[in-house]
């Protein structure tokens, strides 16, 4: 029989103190985790739930690795995060990236690189199905080192926007601090992002992401869950969808989210059609 181990990650703040006095409030980020978790938990998943503060850089990454030890082929490993997005320049002498960015979880206590991610999901044994749900900004290709959207046009969105709604509404990590940020620890970036283009994405890593937008959108809080995770679980109705495989559960999704929000269907490696064709959340 089949294993299925979950982790859910939601957070309503970061760290001011690591992130120059900027606390990234948000709304429904927690709630996302735990109607996540508890989605899994009904869908047969053992679960962990990660809510702020304990969404750290340490935390995250050491639930994936306990994770990774347990499974094996076959079972199946559900992972969510709900929080801000963001994005750091790729290091020269680092792996291939088609804009120079790396995108960003907005954890806790810094910024998680997509390139990490990746790296932890390639500790994985093969055959292993990984499932991801992303609902933050830019995070159509959030599970591996692609991305289309360059920081000029990205600043030019944020420009062309009022800043306080956008704080207000959506998960955008403002531009003008995640450049503040890279400043001051480019050094600190650009040594994971070395070490990683050296020898951490070695392992083709074969993954399945349904993301809260396209790679060039925003993904919007709310006053309850966010606009993607509201969605899911509204498709998803307690188990009551009936609509067919992961395409077809992404679809359903797609069909009643708004045109500036497009949720993403992500694939990584070969997953194989066996999993993309089952019944979403099947352990």
């Amino acid at each position: 029989m089949a294993t299925g181990l979950s982790l859910h990650v939601g957070l309503n703040k970061v760290d001011p103190a690591m992130y120059g006095g900027w606390d990234g409030e948000l709304v429904a980020c927690e709630n996302d985790a735990n109607d996540m978790a508890r989605l899994a938990r009904e869908a047969g998943f053992d679960d962990t739930t990660l809510l702020t503060p304990d969404g750290t850089v340490e935390n995250v990454t050491a639930e994936l690795r306990k994770a990774a030890k347990r499974l094996k082929s076959g079972d199946i490993l559900l992972f969510s995060y709900s929080g801000h997005g963001g994005q750091v320049p790729n290091a020269v002498g680092s792996d291939h990236e088609p804009d120079e960015f790396d995108e960003t979880l907005v954890l806790y206590d810094r910024e998680f690189l997509d390139d990490e991610l990746y790296r932890e999901f390639g500790r994985f044994a093969k055959g292993v199905r990984i499932l991801a749900f992303l609902d933050s900004c830019h995070s159509g290709s959030g599970i591996e080192v692609r991305e289309i959207l360059s920081q000029e046009a990205m600043q030019e969105q944020f420009q062309t926007r009022d800043p306080n709604q956008i704080e207000n509404t959506s998960r955008l990590m403002p531009v003008a601090k995640q450049y503040e940020i890279y400043q001051r620890d480019k050094e600190f970036f650009q040594d994971i992002q070395r070490g990683l283009g050296g020898n951490g994405s070695e392992a083709e890593v074969s993954a399945l992401l349904i993301s809260g937008c396209q790679d060039n959108q925003l993904s919007s809080d709310g006053p309850v869950n966010g606009k993607f995770t509201g969605t899911l679980l509204e498709v998803w109705d307690g188990g009551a969808f009936r609509g067919g495989g992961y395409r077809a559960f992404h679809r359903d999704i797609l069909r009643n989210m708004p045109a500036t929000q497009s949720p993403n269907f992500y694939v990584t490696g070969r997953p194989g059609n066996g999993f993309l064709q089952q019944r979403p959340f099947t352990v």
